[in-house]
């Protein structure tokens, strides 16, 4: 009986995880394509990745994430930190921070947009997968 219900709570939570998704924006096609593919793998849906700030906010909107997965360092006018503020601000949508430097400039910066938590590059799957649990648990979803 213990077993039955074991198996069927790690059913329930592959459920939430299933259909947890997460947006990817990551300026490196390399590593964001990764990180996707690591997602899947995890059983996450990760339905797009962008590469700017710019496209992160208009992403959001179109797709209504559950988190975003964002790089501090991005291509164009918008670093990561200005888009995780404007999707706090818009759609209160949480945000997990991907970098592989954080100095203590942008560690204040980016503190003030509230971010769940950090991901220092390189990580593993298992780090990702913690991290996005821990994310999700304390911004209330039911993951």
């Amino acid at each position: 009986m213990r077993l039955h219900l074991e198996k069927e709570n790690i059913k329930r939570e592959s459920n939430k995880i299933a259909n947890t998704k997460i947006l990817v924006v990551e300026d490196e096609i390399i590593i964001a394509k990764d990180i996707q593919n690591t997602l899947k793998t995890l059983g996450y849906d990760a339905p797009a990745i962008v590469f700017s700030g710019e496209e992160a906010i208009k992403k959001t909107e179109e797709i209504k994430p559950d988190l975003v997965l964002m790089n501090i360092t991005l291509k164009g006018e918008m670093d990561g930190i200005e888009a995780a503020a404007e999707i706090r601000n818009l759609f209160n949508i949480p945000v997990v921070y991907l970098t592989g430097y954080m100095d203590e400039e942008r560690l204040k910066r980016a503190k003030t947009t509230e971010p769940l938590s950090y991901v220092i590059k390189p990580f593993n799957e298992r780090e990702l997968h913690s991290t996005i649990v821990r994310a999700l648990k304390k911004s209330g979803s039911n993951l």
